[in-house]
């Protein structure tokens, strides 16, 4: 039997929990809303969301309906990469406030280094609403070193964390040791490889091992590198078995086994992707 796992025994990155519920693609309102609220009655403390989502409203709903105060939640949303100018900036994330239904966000990513974003304009605003108490920290997604570089001359407030693509099929060793050298999180989205880790058979040989899925051996994984993963999740059952993840312990063999892995494969790769990515 797992077991019980309270919100105060999950790792944190700073005040950010290592595992939260990711809501990329939960386009129903409903679901969307009822997952959000399931998983924070469970013990989570971590929601990610994203403007190009088009479900702010509905994870708000799920926050507000949850039996946990908002000062609990660590709240995560991403500004896109049509909204990266100075003022579309303050205007996007005061919009994305409302749809939340709350005062502030924990951390406000750039989704994108592509399109309008130019680190002098967008993240000049990205710290005018740090400094107003908008926003809890500044963050980053889909930024490799150079992009990583150029936002920290840039700024006066510290880079808090950089979300990627990372799971078992992209370990992502270049960044996770800039990360580890500039004392910046790093946060995986797809950390399930989109479910292509179900059917690996390493992953499959550990996860009997220990009697868990192979969800949770990729979690466990990932934590074990000291990043945080914020899982999609809809049903119940899922939620929980992410959640279960929390109290896998690895042992050398299984990550040794897991970074042996050959298998390379990202799963998304937009037109406007990172020059480097081809």
């Amino acid at each position: 039997m797992s077991q019980k796992l309270s919100p105060e025994s999950v790792p944190s990155a700073g005040e950010m929990p290592m595992l939260g519920l990711g809501t990329w693609e939960n386009t129903d309102h409903d679901q969307c809303a009822d997952s959000v609220q399931t998983a924070l009655e469970m013990g989570y403390r971590h929601i990610d969301t994203a403007q190009a989502y088009r479900n702010e409203d509905a994870v708000g709903e799920g926050i507000a309906a949850a039996d946990v105060d908002r000062e609990e939640v660590f709240l995560a949303t991403k500004v896109w990469t049509s909204k990266l100018s100075h003022e579309k900036v303050i205007q996007s994330t005061n919009a994305s406030l409302d749809a939340l239904g709350v005062d502030y966000v924990d951390l406000l990513y750039v989704h994108w280094p592509a399109n309008e974003y130019d680190p002098e304009e967008t993240l000049a605003a990205f710290e005018q609403l740090y400094n107003e108490n908008t926003i809890r920290a500044i963050g980053v997604s889909n930024f490799e070193p150079e992009h990583l570089d150029r936002a920290q001359e840039v700024l006066d407030v510290p880079v808090f964390a950089n979300q990627v693509e990372m799971h078992p099929f992209l370990p992502q060793e270049e960044l996770r040791a800039y990360a580890a050298e500039n004392d910046i999180e790093l946060v995986a989205y797809s950390p399930l490889a989109r479910g292509k880790v179900l059917d690996d058979p390493t992953l499959g040989e550990i996860a009997e091992k220990h009697g868990v899925s192979e969800t949770q051996v990729s979690l466990a994984w990932l934590r074990e590198k000291g990043v945080t993963a914020i899982p999609k999740a809809t049903s119940e059952a899922h939620i929980r078995d992410n959640w279960e993840s929390l109290t896998l312990e690895l042992d050398d063999e299984d990550v040794a086994r897991i970074d042996d892995i050959e298998t390379v494969d990202r799963q998304v790769h937009p037109d406007f992707a990172p020059d480097s990515w081809d």
